[in-house]
């Protein structure tokens, strides 16, 4: 079954702005599990030992058969071996050769050691290295980072199963460390539209499915078809003269149980899909909510959000439910066919029992491997079907692995200095949405000026600082630093050039420290305190219960909004960057606080570029360079004395309006 890729319509109640098409067909499913499969280089000897030890757990299925008929024909019915046509396989003769002439006590006690040999290294029953988990796609997937397993327990059994164990999250940690990182490079018009919680949602919860994919996808059916391969060798070395019909069936037993159940891969595709999506819609309106609670507890809107919140969490549960039913659908169509050949097997050996043609134990040796063959031919036959859930999770990981991010390419120039030239020459920038931001901007600054963007609410005064430290790339036009233009230069050197403060105020839950060192580790004690009393901000830190290492609460939360401010600002300052940008840094402070800093920030400008973003005319007079925006562009360039002598100026019609003058 096929499905042509097409947008998913409920991708909108879902959150999904930007993955959109979710559809996938079983060709492209098979490309995200040659992907998948590649990954696996990361843990190449890993993966080796537990293909060895898979097989090396297929041992004791050789045996325990064989020594079941030997149980019953020779201990219990005390016939001699040589009295059956049946001849033991090559791998069990030795076996039977050594205890040929003991006696039915001496067989049972040689029998039984072999077995407890077995059970030393192999154990009586399978590993599993997991935690209790419910049925939900989030804790399945938190289980899956660490688990591990095997055909057997036993010393065998513990060894692979840690061996797996480890592959688990070898593969998982670099998974999620790449696309943590692709996701912290994307586009700041590409961030905007993607929400925190559906990326958590995809880092913690669909990132740990891959390594479940490698191993659906390789160990589990090679192991599947090997013992398959080894059951069906048996049946026909020992039983292919005397039951031929038996061989036919076990052969086709495979094939069968594919049939059955890959028709129903492209449903699971889609329900495993819209599961996720759900899932992620839900932690969407948890981040959203927990992350706002002082607009939501304020404004009366707890009952609201306490609404849709029940509203996600109810659809992501009932989406999961529609998960299960597949599965059982899906379930039950192979267990049926499995129940009509164990029936067909189950009469067929009897009756050749019945004629003489096979004794009592070759009915255990058969029914044992028929039913082998049959829960292979299931896992075989639903293998692909399992793959659908992964390949939902890990094609929302490769989704935003192959989204363009701002890596730096081999071939661009590093930006190891700026001497002091920023020039913007013809740019125009349109947002996805089409919003038009900026038209014809030219626009040259130079080192050692504080210049301020003005104009009222929407001219463009973000988009236009946006470009210089390359958060926006300009549709027509370049931006050139000392005549090299940005697109040719390495992004991580371009921003090693510039510290941006922006408007909205980030703060870690760390402490007060941790928060100024993020952008410079080896900053020193004596700078985090100039950068402190540069911003305003030392008499504060100081009156603080442990000062600078006084721990902050959610997003700073702990303080008030002039307090968060002159706290970036003060960070902005520590990377003592050759050009800094600060987003309205006088918003929230008092006219002493602000006047200090706009001091500050002029004794700043010696030496190097300093952009002030501001509504406030305060912050703006002392500027040395006044660059006026409206509509997206720039309707005057020039000092406040300057601009307000134009009568014609639209500042100075824009200063009156406010009162200004």
């Amino acid at each position: 079954m096929s499905d042509v890729a097409a947008p998913d319509t409920s991708s909108t109640y879902f959150d999904d702005r930007l993955d959109t098409h979710t559809r996938v067909s079983n060709l492209e499913v098979a490309g995200i599990l040659w992907r998948a499969l590649k990954l696996l280089s990361a843990a190449r000897g890993l993966f080796l030992s537990k293909i060895a030890l898979s097989f090396v757990a297929l041992i004791p299925g050789l045996y325990l058969s064989w020594l079941a008929k030997i149980v019953i024909d020779q201990v219990l019915l005390q016939q001699p071996f040589d009295q059956t046509k049946v001849p033991f396989p090559p791998h069990v003769a030795p076996f039977v050769d050594a205890i040929a002439d003991l006696s039915p006590m001496g067989i049972m006690a040689a029998v039984t050691g072999l077995l407890f040999v077995l059970l030393i290294l192999f154990g009586r029953e399978e590993t599993r290295a997991s935690f209790s988990q419910g049925e939900d796609s989030a804790t399945q997937s938190e289980n899956a980072i660490s688990q591990g397993g095997s055909g057997t327990s036993g010393i065998v059994g513990l060894v692979e199963t840690l061996v797996q164990v480890r592959i688990s999250q070898r593969l998982t940690n670099r998974l999620r460390t790449e696309l943590f990182r692709r996701m912290g490079r994307l586009p700041m018009t590409v961030l905007d539209n993607h929400r925190i919680g559906d990326a958590v949602y995809r880092v913690m919860y669909d990132a740990p499915m891959l390594p479940q994919m490698c191993y659906r996808a390789t160990l589990e059916p090679l192991s599947a078809l090997v013992g398959a391969a080894i059951s069906l060798y048996m049946i026909g070395y020992s039983y292919g003269d005397v039951a031929p019909e038996l061989v036919w069936a076990a052969c086709a037993v495979i094939p069968a149980g594919l049939c059955i159940t890959v028709p129903f891969s492209g449903l699971t595709r889609r329900v495993q899909q819209q599961s996720r999506a759900a899932g992620s819609a839900t932690t969407n309106a948890l981040e959203e909510s927990l992350g706002n609670v002082s607009a939501v507890q304020s404004l009366g809107g707890m009952a609201r959000e306490k609404e849709r919140i029940d509203a996600r969490s109810s659809e992501s549960f009932r989406r999961y439910r529609f998960v299960k039913l597949v599965e059982l659908i899906v379930g039950f169509a192979g267990l049926g066919a499995l129940a009509v050949f164990g029936f067909w097997a189950y009469v067929f050996i009897t009756d050749q029992v019945i004629d003489g043609v096979l004794t009592p134990g070759d009915w255990g040796v058969l029914f044992g491997l028929g039913l082998s063959l049959g829960f292979t031919a299931l896992s075989v036959g639903t293998f692909w079907i399992e793959l659908q859930g992964n390949a939902a999770a890990v094609r929302r990981v490769f989704f935003f692995i192959d989204q363009p991010v701002e890596d730096p390419g081999s071939d661009s120039l590093r930006l190891e200095s700026f001497a002091g030239t920023v020039r913007i020459e013809g740019v125009d920038f349109r947002y996805p949405d089409g919003r038009q931001a900026l038209k014809g901007i030219d626009l040259e600054l130079e080192s050692g000026q504080l210049v301020a963007i003005v104009g009222p609410t929407g001219a463009g005064k973000t988009s236009l600082a946006y470009l210089i430290p390359g958060f926006i790339r300009p549709d027509a036009g370049r931006v050139l630093f000392d005549g090299r233009d940005i697109q040719e230069v390495d992004v991580d050197s371009l921003r090693d050039q510039v510290a941006y403060v922006f408007q909205e105020h980030m703060l870690m839950s760390e402490s007060i420290r941790d928060n100024l060192l993020m952008v410079q580790p080896d900053a020193t004690q004596a700078e985090v305190m100039q950068a402190l009393a540069t911003a305003g901000a030392l008499e504060f830190v100081r009156a603080l219960p442990n000062g600078i290492d006084t721990v902050l609460g959610r997003s700073g939360d702990t303080l008030s909004v002039g307090q968060k401010q002159r706290l970036c600002i003060a960070r902005g300052l520590i990377r003592n960057t050759p050009i800094l940008i600060l987003d309205e840094p006088t918003a929230a402070l008092d006219p002493q606080t602000e006047n200090a800093l706009v001091q500050a920030l002029r004794d700043a400008s010696r030496g190097r570029l300093v952009i002030v973003i501001a509504h406030r005319l305060s912050a703006v007079r002392r500027a040395d360079r006044i660059v006026f925006l409206e509509e997206g562009e720039i309707r005057g360039i020039g000092s406040h004395e300057a601009l307000m002598a134009d009568p014609t100026s639209r500042y100075r019609r824009f200063v009156e309006l406010q009162g200004g003058g």
